[in-house]
């Protein structure tokens, strides 16, 4: 599947023959490109034309932060797995199940989101066994019986407030979380936490990439121009487990 390069510095990333280059401080650090997949300039990285095209050719993603960490952008190399009867399939799933595609996917988030609380009530945390029974007897047959998207949306909504109403229960005074706020995030938890999504969302990016999937035609989210839908659909349920579950134990550790 090949690797994931971070790079941290600020720099110059260029083509060096038929390897990459990352030149900073006078110093060249080479990058085999045959074991790399995508690439996440986590820093102020300067690039070319000449770079890009060899990228394509060797179809590897680059995800753009800015210096302050925010995520710029992705570097999406032209299709190579395209497959005209799957996009006529995947628009036809939206047309015609986008309601139960979407309802599982609702679903799945609430299910992590329970795993995730029950760990803490295992460990005595009895206060959140109140979102966890609200999670299991009310939150499921409403997801179930929703008439249509935008209840679904309401849904949604309503489990994460719920799930971040716990954090209080767990976590350190200084990490407790009174809203999420994300632009800009207003607080370390809200930092951590929009730092976790939107490395998720990228490695969604990657992962759908392989396949033959199109990215612009999603379920839950609507699909519009300017965004990968699909990888907001797909990263929103492993949130939980992955991004929000990885935060707290960092934030308990420390």
């Amino acid at each position: 599947m090949g690797s994931t390069r971070y790079i941290m510095s600020m720099g110059e990333l260029t083509r060096k023959d038929n390897s990459l280059c990352f030149r900073k401080n006078g110093r060249n650090v080479y990058i085999p490109v045959e074991n790399t997949k995508e690439i996440y300039c986590c820093n102020e990285v300067s690039i070319n034309t000449k770079l890009l095209d060899f990228l394509s050719q060797n179809n590897i993603i680059v995800h753009f932060f800015n210096y302050y960490g925010g995520y710029s952008g992705t570097f999406y190399p032209r299709d190579h797995y395209l497959s005209g009867k799957l996009i006529v399939k995947q628009a036809a799933k939206y047309q015609n199940d986008r309601l139960d595609i979407a309802r599982a996917i609702v679903k799945g988030i609430g299910l992590n989101i329970y795993e995730v609380l029950y760990h803490y009530y295992k460990h005595d945390k009895k206060e959140v066994k109140e979102t966890i029974n609200w999670i299991k007897k009310i939150f499921l047959k409403q997801v179930e019986q929703a008439a249509n998207i935008k209840e679904l949306l309401a849904y949604e909504g309503e489990v994460w407030l719920r799930f971040y109403s716990n954090f209080k229960f767990f976590l350190p005074e200084d990490f407790v979380m009174n809203k999420r706020v994300k632009r800009p995030p207003d607080n370390p938890i809200n930092a951590l936490i929009s730092f976790g999504n939107t490395l998720l969302y990228t490695k969604t990016i990657s992962a759908i990439y392989q396949t033959h999937l199109d990215q612009r035609i999603s379920f839950l989210h609507e699909p519009s121009e300017g965004r990968f839908s699909l990888s907001l659909d797909i990263s929103e349920v492993f949130k939980p487990v992955i991004v929000y579950r990885t935060i707290f134990d960092l934030v308990n550790i420390a």
